[in-house]
């Protein structure tokens, strides 16, 4: 079989590979997928890859694939970790954790001010893949970040080390990486002035330094050996995409339901009355990722926070005894009706810890109201990705409901009814948003093709 692009998301428990075709033409096609478990236990997720193209090849009655090229997301072995260090916790370390989240990476931590000598402690525990450095407004303060960096010059290890901090520093700090032989990556200020984000500059160039450098799971050196074409981490595809998708049909709400995590993409720039009140800057483009909300991994956690009664009143059945035999992929009726209802309450959470709200102070002129956090007012559609909420049974009656959360009007998030619901049945963004780096027009396409018309 003749594939042009194969894809492979290589996830912590599941590998996915979506083969496409036609991939320089007006009318390029996504033509089937496969899926094994993902083989880090085994000391090569390259086997993990193998099994999933032969998974491919059975559902397509092909006996191989012959591929032109591979391009990959990874989220394997703890995906991107990485840790983020500036100035003032509200500004530049709050700038620099928003472009890392939306990058793709997981946090371990973040740090304002001086690193203390715990807190290189604690990033030798963390073994981060990539450091983040930021600190300083262009031309404001030098001295943090200039001592940040002459620690972390002094740590063990290989972590790269993104400098995104006040440009008067970037000489010295190239200097100071140079002498100490430490990989060294340098960017625009992720926070060049009072109140201004610059994301962009600092999103593109940790996919570069993960491009360049992912070799934490047994194996991925292999398959960095295989790829003709970029690797991006799968979170940071589902941002790429979800940008190019903005261009397609508005303002958009991505939710993604996995096994441990919950991650929600928001492209958006709000409503001009909301960004009156808001007290402190937000991203156009901004993605949280919720760890201890899973549908496996954390669906224990998940259970405790909900309650197992409220569980067993909502499907019906004794929730707790479901989980002795709990699987990752529901295996009985029982098993659905659970995992449904968990994705629901991830989701539900996760939306309510990314949106913003409305806040009231009370002073001698009166009442005041401001508006903390992301403004979603504007989001016309909420977009469903992920296993949990493109293959669960249930997971139209999920998605109404998510779209319906703000009946009191007390969140900025659309009211009930006013926004789309749109479904990546195929589970191909993540797909889309790496082959978007190469092949941005052909993204487009497909993007329309198999997500704007679900």
């Amino acid at each position: 079989m003749k594939i042009d692009v194969l894809v492979a998301e290589i996830g912590s428990t599941t590998t996915i590979v979506n083969a496409f075709n036609d991939i320089n033409t007006s009318s390029p096609v996504f033509i089937g997928s496969g899926a094994a478990a993902t083989s880090v236990l085994e000391g090569d997720v390259q086997i993990g890859l193998n099994n999933a193209i032969n998974d491919m090849c059975r559902n397509l009655s092909a006996e191989k694939a012959d591929y032109g090229e591979l391009l990959a997301t990874s989220s394997a072995a703890g995906g991107l970790r990485m840790t983020v260090h500036g100035l003032i916790y509200d500004m530049t370390a709050k700038a620099g954790q928003e472009a890392a989240l939306g990058a793709g990476a997981n946090i371990h931590l973040a740090t304002a001010g001086k690193l203390t000598s715990e807190d290189l402690t604690e990033i030798e525990s963390i073994s981060p893949n990539l450091i983040l450095l930021a600190g300083g407004t262009d031309y404001g303060d030098r001295e943090c970040a200039l001592h940040n960096g002459k620690l972390l010059c002094g740590l063990p290890g290989s972590a790269p080390v993104v400098y995104c901090g006040n440009i008067q520093n970037q000489n010295a700090i190239a200097a100071m990486f140079k002498e100490a032989d430490k990989v060294l990556y340098i960017t625009e200020n992720v926070y060049p002035r009072l109140d201004e984000l610059n994301i962009e500059p600092v999103r593109k160039l940790i996919h570069k330094a993960f491009e360049e450098h992912i070799t934490s799971a047994p194996g991925m050196e292999n398959i960095r050996n295989m790829l003709t074409g970029p690797i991006m981490p799968t979170p940071g595809a589902v941002m790429e995409c979800a940008g190019l998708l903005y261009e397609e049909i508005g303002d958009l709400l991505v939710v993604d339901v996995g096994g441990a995590t919950t991650d929600i993409h928001s492209v958006t720039h709000g409503s001009e009355e909301v960004a009156a009140m808001q007290i402190s800057p937000e991203p156009f483009a901004k993605r949280t990722v919720e760890g201890d909300l899973g549908v496996y991994i954390n669906a224990k956690n998940l259970a405790d926070m909900v309650g197992m009664d409220v569980l067993s009143k909502e499907i019906g059945m004794a929730a707790d005894g479901i989980f002795n035999n709990y699987l990752p992929v529901p295996a009985s009726s029982e098993q659905l009706a659970l995992t449904t209802r968990l994705a629901y309450h991830a989701a539900f959470r996760a939306i309510l810890r990314h949106t913003g709200v409305l806040r009231h102070t009370y002073g001698s002129s009166g009442r005041k109201t401001h508006a903390t956090g992301k403004d979603l007012t504007a989001v016309k559609n909420l977009v469903a990705t992920g296993g949990a909420l493109t293959r669960l049974p249930g997971r139209r009656d999920v998605l109404e409901q998510l779209s319906g959360i703000n009946a009191t009007g007390t969140m900025l998030y659309p009211k009930p009814g006013q926004m789309r619901i749109m479904e990546d049945g195929r589970y191909i963004m993540a797909s889309i948003g790496v082959l978007s780096k190469k092949y941005p027009e052909t993204a487009k396409k497909l993007l329309h093709r198999y997500v704007c018309q679900s």
